[in-house]
């Protein structure tokens, strides 16, 4: 499971560090593609076949489904961390997601995201509200 917050540096390679806790759970390797609102999201090589299984089932003939396959596979990467647990991220994903230098990296449950401070920061301000209004509704209970 991927929880917290980490602000790594990007090296001049293009190199990201990736947080201690979470170098175990992708040591064997890794996906990295397009995620939503601009971040870059890593996801384990057995996670990421559990979502292209699921997509292999989806419908082609839809429009939306073919737009999404799309997006995904054509930004995604596979890396597997170096020896002291790197990884590169592409030129294309860097800009996609504006990395230069500082990242933000969050876990996110089943995945990893990738963003770019000012843009993280701006989306947890605007959530923020939103996150309080949801727990019932998302999570009765709790």
């Amino acid at each position: 499971m991927f929880v917290g917050t980490y602000t790594p540096k990007l090296d001049d390679k293009g190199r990201l560090f990736l947080p201690a806790k979470f170098r175990d759970d992708l040591e064997e390797g890794l996906m990295v593609t397009r995620g939503q609102e601009r971040c870059l999201t890593v996801y384990s090589l057995a996670e990421f076949s559990v979502i292209t299984d699921r997509l292999r089932e989806a419908s082609l003939t839809e429009k939306n489904t073919r737009d999404y396959v799309r997006l995904l596979a054509s930004g995604a990467f596979q890396e597997t961390p170096d020896k002291q647990g790197r990884i590169t991220l592409a030129p294309l994903l860097r800009q996609y997601a504006s990395l230069e230098k500082d990242v933000v990296v969050i876990g996110s449950i089943n995945r990893v995201e990738i963003w770019e401070p000012r843009a993280w920061e701006t989306y947890l301000a605007q959530q923020e509200q939103r996150f309080a209004d949801l727990s019932e509704e998302i999570i009765p209970g709790i």
